[in-house]
């Protein structure tokens, strides 16, 4: 009978679980059609509004990311619009449709600043890691050490020459994916846990070559533009740019990804 009792305890709770998850669930389904409502009839402000609210509530997101960036696009925000879809990359650098987006909001940015370029193998790593978010690549290393383990099995195991030569073989490649899979993973991971980059916020600003409102002007960088954050002191920022220029900025003024 106590055994009985407890098991109705359990289910109960574990019915108010549920019912609580389907509440979740069923409130953040209805603020993201009211957020899509209202920008479907251009009610930005608003939508921008409702994707703020779900953000808070319910944590980051790529979706609502670029979602909340092109509400922001369209009520002509730039800088958080470039904001957002810099978070929204950071989340899912596969997407083709946050790029685009972003390379649109840029375009309306002032300062056009051309990037160092890098050796064709960066750019060649870069553009595989891309492919896929930092999930997808933790799995896929998982699935290939799995398989590479099987190749392992097969070669040590199998009485057949072939299947020993294929084993061996294929063992080899899973081994390179599963190597290639946790640096891309570990890389994408480093850059969601230490967000080092930033846009400026504000509609102008003198870049200084001292943490110090008396330095020396270096250079001017107006909303919208992207900067790496490489140190911090007090009220200061010391940034660097794309085309390698460094300088000191109030923190204020900028907004990390």
């Amino acid at each position: 009978m106590k055994i009985h009792r407890y098991m109705k305890k359990i289910l109960f709770f574990l019915f108010l679980v549920q019912c609580f998850a389907w509440n979740i669930v069923y409130a953040q389904d209805t603020a993201i059609k009211e957020a899509e409502e209202a920008y479907t009839k251009e009610n930005y402000n608003k939508a921008i509004e409702l994707y703020e609210n779900i953000l808070k509530s319910n944590g980051e997101s790529a979706e609502i990311f670029y979602n909340l960036g092109n509400a922001y696009y369209k009520a002509g925000k730039i800088a958080p619009a470039i904001l957002n879809y810099e978070r929204a990359l950071v989340l899912d650098p596969s997407d083709a449709d946050v790029r685009f987006n972003l390379q649109m909001a840029r375009q309306k940015s002032i300062d056009k600043i051309e990037p160092i370029e890098n050796f064709f193998l960066t750019d060649w790593f870069n553009a595989i890691q891309n492919n896929a978010a930092v999930d997808s690549w933790a799995r896929m290393g998982i699935v290939c050490f799995i398989l590479f383990i099987g190749c392992l099995i097969l070669f040590f195991f199998s009485r057949w020459i072939r299947l020993k030569k294929a084993g061996f073989y294929l063992g080899l490649v899973f081994l390179v994916l599963v190597i290639f899979s946790n640096i891309f993973a570990k890389h994408q991971k480093d850059e969601l846990v230490n967000r080092t980059h930033a846009i400026v916020f504000a509609p102008t600003v003198t870049v200084k070559s001292s943490p110090d409102a008396s330095g020396t002007d270096l250079f001017i960088l107006h909303e919208g533009t992207k900067v790496s954050v490489k140190s911090t002191l007090g009220e200061w920022s010391e940034i660097v740019l794309e085309d390698g220029n460094v300088g000191w900025m109030p923190s204020k003024d900028i907004e990390k990804i």
